[in-house]
């Protein structure tokens, strides 16, 4: 799995309940052929990060297929949730 692309848009707490902050991610993944993930039309994997001060860390993740926009029910192993947790991480340096 390669992280190919993203786009990163900052969500509002309205009412100020939540500390720190929250980022919505949407990540263009690039996956072989023969992973059971694979699809014609592509996957994303939409990732909700969280910011508050010096902890930076994946809230929430779904893989979805491009197209149709399905959920796909897939967990990140262990070396790809540290892989995207440095992605978010890094791009939001840059973001901000």
């Amino acid at each position: 799995m390669n992280i190919t692309g993203h786009t990163i848009e900052k969500l509002e707490d309205p009412f100020g309940l939540l500390s720190g902050d929250r980022y919505e991610f949407f990540l263009d993944i690039d996956v072989d052929e023969d992973d059971e993930l694979y699809s014609e039309n592509g996957i994303g994997l939409k990732v909700i990060y969280g910011v508050d001060g010096d902890n930076f860390k994946i809230l929430q993740y779904h893989f979805y297929e491009k197209g149709p926009e399905k959920v796909l029910d897939f967990e990140l192993e262990e070396d790809e949730e540290a892989d995207v947790n440095l992605y978010c991480k890094q791009a939001i340096t840059d973001f901000v």
